[in-house]
């Protein structure tokens, strides 16, 4: 039995259990799209123009979970690296039409497998029920917690 005086156990604490899970598969996924010149960021901004066709930075910065400024920096990158075009609108010369190029929806195809495949690695180690109850848990977790990224 813990008492005040006894320290907090940081290792084996659940919150410290979680973000190391979390790190780890982002590391391993940050590895797999490193080769395809894309980061976390790029993909989540690439897949949201290319596959939820996205185009306002404000929206995509909500769909993601991210800061409009992340996002104009990520959409600038894209673009820079030829996987997205940015055009003025047709009626509103203020706003923007992006769209991923082909050499953009194709990196999109190669980050998708990779993120595939990391999953793949991680739901390998579980059996469907205890994949089915940690998702349960999670879901229990954040029930009811202000979770502070827009679209969750």
């Amino acid at each position: 039995m813990l008492t005040m005086s006894d320290p907090y156990a940081l290792t084996t604490s659940l919150g410290y259990r979680m973000t190391l899970v979390s790190r780890i598969s982002e590391r391993r996924f940050e590895a797999a799209l490193t080769p395809l010149g894309l980061s976390r960021v790029t993909w989540c901004v690439l897949m949201a123009v290319g596959q939820e066709d996205l185009q306002n930075p404000s929206d995509i910065a909500d769909w993601i979970g991210i800061d409009r400024t992340a996002t104009s920096r990520a959409l600038k990158r894209l673009e820079a690296d030829g996987l997205i075009t940015r055009a003025p609108g047709l009626t509103d010369k203020r706003t923007r039409i992006t769209r991923a190029t082909p050499d953009g929806l194709d990196r999109l195809k190669q980050a998708n497998a990779a993120a595939e495949e990391n999953a793949t690695h991680f739901n390998a180690k579980l059996s469907w029920y205890e994949r089915d109850m940690l998702v349960t848990i999670l879901n229990k977790l954040m029930q009811d917690e202000s979770r502070g990224i827009p679209g969750l």
